[in-house]
């Protein structure tokens, strides 16, 4: 795993390839309660997830979308203002990222309970 072919993977990947790189850690407490040897699961509209790293860690929020081209999370009321005071999402990396709660769908059951 060479840095440049990393970093090749990320910017000039196809996009099938980048979905893979939208996974977020689970929280504890859901591991426990989905009974699932997963340490990460790829993170979809409507998920709760909690901040932890950067200017606005430890809120939680809900998913408002998500973004497969620049591998970025956008969150609900997570907002700034920029110079023209116009208020826009902030967006977050997976990596700073940890789930607390999942939308439930049939494709996530299945998924889950097939361990």
């Amino acid at each position: 795993m060479q840095r440049r072919r990393e970093r090749r993977k990320k910017y000039q990947g196809k996009l099938h390839s980048k979905v893979g790189m939208l996974r977020v850690h689970l929280a504890k407490e859901l591991k426990a309660t989905l009974k699932t040897k997963k340490r990460a699961v790829l993170v979809n509209k409507g998920d709760t997830v909690m901040v932890m790293r950067g200017s606005q860690k430890g809120k939680s929020a809900k998913v408002q979308s998500v973004h497969h081209g620049k591998c970025v999370v956008y969150l609900e009321g997570v907002t700034r203002r920029n110079v023209r005071g116009v208020e826009s999402t902030i967006p977050f990396q997976p990596s700073n990222l940890k789930l607390t709660a999942l939308k439930e769908s049939s494709y996530r059951k299945e998924l889950l309970k097939g361990e």
